[in-house]
């Protein structure tokens, strides 16, 4: 069985860790890495736009987040406006599907499929909404009882207590079928940020955390890392490694600074 090297690179800012995978990336495509890569980190507070990001979708202005203390990127990434920062786990799959299957529709419903397997043994029942790419919760059960009451009823005007809710966001890249950029799993994050902008340019999306589904004070993110890598793992039939970064990062990377970074891989 093939491996996974999983690179636990705890609080790192949104631009070192962009160079990072990058530069992976490279790595992965040329061959020098053999072996599929996750990077796993928690961002200081960042806004990145994705290539089909709408101007509107981002609420605050440029000046007002950077008053916050709050950064901002425009990147390659696949997908629309999101957040990033403590608290929420960023993964970033380099992944090359030559070695699985090259499809990327296929991929992303992989990615979705870990999430959900991650967050099972936290008593979550995460679950897909159609037209959406990520992973929400509050759906299947209930949205199929009201269907069920309202072809029962004839009631018209059936609206859901509580609709779904956005867990888990995903966007990513590929270039001769090698993958980065990736997936924000929200565990302890301040569900706040998200009023500064349209999350993923849908404009009635809730977003949660495991933490606010849970009632709980604080999720350990060490336990959501864990899960998370398990189930990367068993998704994609890979044997996950933890190794240092310092194994796969090429002199300097890691501390760039935050606004050194390299052009993007196109």
């Amino acid at each position: 069985m093939n491996e996974l090297l999983v690179v636990d690179l705890g609080t790192l800012p949104y631009a070192a860790a962009l160079e990072l995978q990058r530069d992976v990336a490279r790595r992965r495509i040329s061959g020098e890495i053999a072996e599929d890569v996750l990077l796993l980190v928690e961002h200081p507070p960042v806004v990145t736009l994705g290539r089909t990001a709408k101007g509107a979708n981002l609420i605050a202005s440029p000046s007002f987040l950077a008053s916050r203390g709050v950064e901002l990127f425009e990147v390659e990434r696949g997908g629309d406006i999101t957040f990033h920062g403590p608290g929420q786990l960023v993964g970033y799959p380099i992944i090359d599907l030559k070695r699985h299957r090259k499809d990327l529709h296929w991929y992303l419903r992989q990615v979705e499929e870990a999430l959900i397997q991650a967050i099972a043994p936290f008593g979550l029942v995460g679950g897909r909404v159609e037209k959406y790419t990520g992973v929400w919760v509050n759906v299947g059960d209930q949205a199929g009882s009201a269907l069920t009451e309202l072809a029962e009823t004839g009631n018209q005007h059936l609206v859901l207590n509580s609709p779904p809710r956005k867990l888990a966001s995903i966007g990513v890249h590929a270039r001769d079928w090698v993958t980065w950029h990736g997936f924000a799993l929200n565990v302890n994050t301040d569900l706040r940020y998200f009023d500064l902008i349209v999350p993923c340019g849908i404009s009635d999306v809730i977003m949660t955390s495991v933490s606010r589904e849970l009632d709980a004070g604080s999720i350990a993110m060490q336990v959501a890392t864990d899960e998370v890598t398990r189930a990367f793992g068993s998704v994609f039939d890979l044997t996950p490694q933890t190794v240092p970064v310092s194994s796969l990062a090429a002199t300097g990377v890691v501390g760039a600074e935050a606004g050194a970074v390299s052009p993007p891989l196109r």
